[in-house]
């Protein structure tokens, strides 16, 4: 059984990436991130850092998608 989102779901990823994505470069960064979610504990930077696959400092698409999945 596939976990990868489809349909309904994976448009409203698309959505929420978007509009996360203030820049519009395809990636999100920890700064876009704060800037969205101001009051997001000190201790959550841990949980988004391990949801860097790649560590590059900011989201891909698919990095993003395993972070709210």
């Amino acid at each position: 059984m596939s976990t990868e989102p489809t349909g309904e779901r994976l448009t409203e990823l698309r959505q929420a990436f978007a509009a996360l994505d203030t820049d519009g470069d395809g990636f999100i960064t920890e700064k876009e991130f704060a800037d969205h979610f101001p009051d997001l504990p000190a201790d959550a930077a841990g949980s988004l850092n391990r949801a860097d696959s790649d560590n590059d400092g900011r989201f891909s698409f698919e990095e993003f998608v395993r972070l709210v999945s």
